[in-house]
Protein backbone atom coordinates (compact mmCIF):
# COMPACT_ATOMS: atom_id res chain seq x y z
CA UNK A 1 0.00 0.00 0.00
CA UNK A 2 3.01 2.58 0.61
CA UNK A 3 4.55 1.85 -2.97
CA UNK A 4 0.92 2.77 -4.38
CA UNK A 5 0.78 5.92 -2.42
CA UNK A 6 4.63 6.97 -3.04
CA UNK A 7 4.09 6.42 -6.66
CA UNK A 8 0.79 8.38 -6.71
CA UNK A 9 2.53 11.47 -5.16
CA UNK A 10 5.53 10.70 -7.55
CA UNK A 11 3.16 11.29 -10.28
CA UNK A 12 0.93 14.06 -8.77
CA UNK A 13 4.82 15.92 -8.35
CA UNK A 14 5.87 15.20 -12.05
CA UNK A 15 2.32 16.59 -13.24
CA UNK A 16 3.06 19.59 -10.80
CA UNK A 17 6.35 19.89 -12.26
CA UNK A 18 5.40 19.48 -15.38
CA UNK A 19 2.82 22.00 -15.59
CA UNK A 20 5.19 24.83 -14.16
CA UNK A 21 7.77 24.54 -16.66
CA UNK A 22 5.66 24.47 -19.81
CA UNK A 23 6.59 21.00 -20.29
CA UNK A 24 4.08 18.78 -22.63
CA UNK A 25 6.65 15.52 -22.78
CA UNK A 26 3.67 13.64 -21.13
CA UNK A 27 0.73 14.29 -24.06
CA UNK A 28 2.42 13.36 -27.26
CA UNK A 29 -0.52 14.73 -29.57
CA UNK A 30 0.13 18.42 -28.03
CA UNK A 31 3.77 17.78 -28.61
CA UNK A 32 2.57 16.93 -32.56
CA UNK A 33 0.27 19.67 -32.61
CA UNK A 34 2.83 22.23 -31.68
CA UNK A 35 5.61 20.63 -33.57
CA UNK A 36 3.01 20.72 -37.32
CA UNK A 37 2.33 24.14 -36.03
CA UNK A 38 6.03 25.53 -36.30
CA UNK A 39 6.69 23.52 -39.38
CA UNK A 40 3.50 25.35 -40.78
CA UNK A 41 4.91 28.64 -39.85
CA UNK A 42 8.54 28.27 -41.15
CA UNK A 43 7.07 27.40 -44.21
CA UNK A 44 5.03 30.14 -44.29
CA UNK A 45 8.01 32.65 -43.36
CA UNK A 46 10.62 30.34 -46.17
CA UNK A 47 7.82 31.27 -49.09
CA UNK A 48 7.48 35.18 -47.69
CA UNK A 49 10.87 36.31 -46.56
CA UNK A 50 14.14 36.40 -49.14
CA UNK A 51 17.38 34.73 -47.61
CA UNK A 52 18.10 38.07 -46.16
CA UNK A 53 15.15 38.93 -44.58
CA UNK A 54 14.93 35.32 -42.83
CA UNK A 55 18.66 35.58 -41.61
CA UNK A 56 17.72 39.19 -40.11
CA UNK A 57 14.33 37.63 -38.52
CA UNK A 58 16.15 34.79 -37.21
CA UNK A 59 18.91 37.53 -35.45
CA UNK A 60 16.31 39.22 -34.26
CA UNK A 61 14.61 35.63 -32.44
CA UNK A 62 18.09 34.89 -30.81
CA UNK A 63 18.17 38.52 -28.64
CA UNK A 64 14.22 39.86 -29.17
CA UNK A 65 11.92 36.40 -29.24
CA UNK A 66 8.76 37.76 -28.30
CA UNK A 67 9.39 40.93 -31.03
CA UNK A 68 10.58 38.68 -33.75
CA UNK A 69 7.38 36.60 -32.61
CA UNK A 70 5.11 39.59 -33.64
CA UNK A 71 7.06 40.21 -36.99
CA UNK A 72 6.32 36.82 -37.79
CA UNK A 73 2.23 36.81 -36.55
CA UNK A 74 2.47 40.13 -38.43
CA UNK A 75 3.74 38.25 -41.91
CA UNK A 76 1.97 35.13 -42.06
CA UNK A 77 -1.48 37.35 -41.45
CA UNK A 78 -0.38 39.06 -44.11
CA UNK A 79 0.31 36.54 -46.50
CA UNK A 80 -2.96 34.55 -45.51
CA UNK A 81 -4.71 37.81 -46.35
CA UNK A 82 -2.69 38.30 -50.02
CA UNK A 83 -1.64 41.69 -48.89
CA UNK A 84 2.16 40.87 -49.76
CA UNK A 85 2.77 41.26 -53.20
CA UNK A 86 5.77 39.17 -53.38
CA UNK A 87 8.82 38.33 -51.41
CA UNK A 88 9.76 40.36 -48.81
CA UNK A 89 13.19 41.56 -48.81
CA UNK A 90 15.61 42.88 -46.48
CA UNK A 91 14.41 46.01 -46.52
CA UNK A 92 11.09 45.45 -46.04
CA UNK A 93 11.57 43.81 -43.46
CA UNK A 94 13.56 46.15 -41.28
CA UNK A 95 9.98 48.76 -42.34
CA UNK A 96 7.98 46.04 -40.71
CA UNK A 97 10.11 45.69 -37.74
CA UNK A 98 10.26 49.88 -37.42
CA UNK A 99 5.97 49.58 -37.52
CA UNK A 100 6.38 46.69 -35.48
CA UNK A 101 8.49 49.16 -32.84
CA UNK A 102 6.35 52.02 -33.22
CA UNK A 103 3.11 49.93 -32.21
CA UNK A 104 5.15 48.22 -28.97
CA UNK A 105 6.91 51.37 -27.83
CA UNK A 106 7.28 51.64 -24.35
CA UNK A 107 6.52 55.37 -23.08
CA UNK A 108 8.58 55.78 -19.68
CA UNK A 109 8.17 58.57 -17.52
CA UNK A 110 9.93 59.78 -14.20
CA UNK A 111 7.81 61.37 -11.56
CA UNK A 112 10.13 62.92 -8.71
CA UNK A 113 8.07 63.40 -5.51
CA UNK A 114 10.00 65.56 -3.38
CA UNK A 115 8.73 65.55 0.19
CA UNK A 116 9.07 68.77 2.19
CA UNK A 117 10.05 68.12 5.64
CA UNK A 118 9.31 70.79 8.18
CA UNK A 119 12.04 71.35 10.20
CA UNK A 120 12.17 74.46 12.37
CA UNK A 121 16.12 74.82 11.69
CA UNK A 122 15.60 75.58 8.09
CA UNK A 123 14.24 79.47 8.60
CA UNK A 124 18.08 79.65 10.80
CA UNK A 125 20.23 78.49 7.66
CA UNK A 126 19.01 81.98 5.81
Amino acid sequence: MADEELAAIRQQRLAELQAKHGDTSGDPSQQEAKQREAEIRNTILAQVLDQAARARLSNLALVKPDKAKAVENYLIQMARFGQLPGKVSEQGLIEILEKVSQQTEKKTTVKFNRRKVLDSDEEDDY
